[in-house]
């Protein structure tokens, strides 16, 4: 049976159809979700994408995090299934509590999108255990307020723990703590990622190809299971 992969539009949404598009790349069949529909019409994984949700009024994922839908997603994320939120889909999960810290400003105030180099810190989770660990990767980053901040206790425990599933190298293009540009919760299904990976699914249409991992790991998780 072929695996779904279910990616919810919010308005403001703007990378959703990437991110159907990089589900049907490995192989999954993409389901395209709506914010206000509270079913998520059996899908296997949830992609929550990047772009301004809301228009990013209050803080950014603050007001989508009570779309109808994200109730479902709560749940099954609680019961297991893998997550991923990209970008804004990070800040959503955030708020959502269902991972640590926040996302705040860029720490020099402009919006950046560039190519970015990061370095793979945890393979044992369902979106990255595709990887070698320590893996040097390029995603592209685009965003305004992907500033991940969290208390010393926070970052110490997700340090600890193992928890950080990305981090900057050759430079933050955001300011934030400890490079961190990703991070996953304890049982390692939900992951947020603030690089975009369904940006670099194609080296054709990417600056490379090293996105496309994200997701025939869940795939691959998923047909395991």
């Amino acid at each position: 049976m072929t695996a779904r992969i279910g990616v919810v539009t919010f308005p403001g949404s703007l990378d959703d159809r990437d991110a159907l598009r990089a589900a049907r790349v490995v192989g999954a069949e993409p389901v395209a979700l709506w914010h206000k529909d509270p079913s998520l019409h059996d899908v296997d994984a949830v992609v929550l994408p990047g772009g301004f949700s809301y228009g990013d009024y209050l803080r950014c994922g603050a007001i989508a995090r009570f779309s109808p839908v994200m109730d479902a997603v709560i749940r099954a994320a609680n019961d297991g299934m893998p997550v991923l939120g990209i970008c804004n889909g990070f800040q959503v999960l955030c708020e959502a509590h269902l991972l640590d810290g926040a996302l705040t400003r860029n720490s020099h105030l402009h919006f950046r999108c560039k190519d970015q180099a990061l370095r793979i810190e945890n393979n044992a989770t369902v979106w990255t255990s595709g990887y070698d660990l320590g893996a040097r990767v390029v995603i592209p980053v685009k965003n305004g307020e992907g500033c991940f901040v969290a208390d010393e206790r926070t970052l110490d425990m997700l340090e600890a723990e193992g928890r950080v599933i990305a981090r900057y190298i050759e430079g933050s293009p955001n300011g934030s703590m400890r490079d961190i540009a990703g991070i996953t919760n304890e049982r390692g299904n939900v992951v947020g990622l603030m690089p975009h990976p369904e940006h670099a699914v194609d080296a054709l249409t990417g600056p490379s190809a090293d996105g496309v991992t994200f997701f025939t790991s869940v795939l691959k998780a998923l047909v395991a299971a």
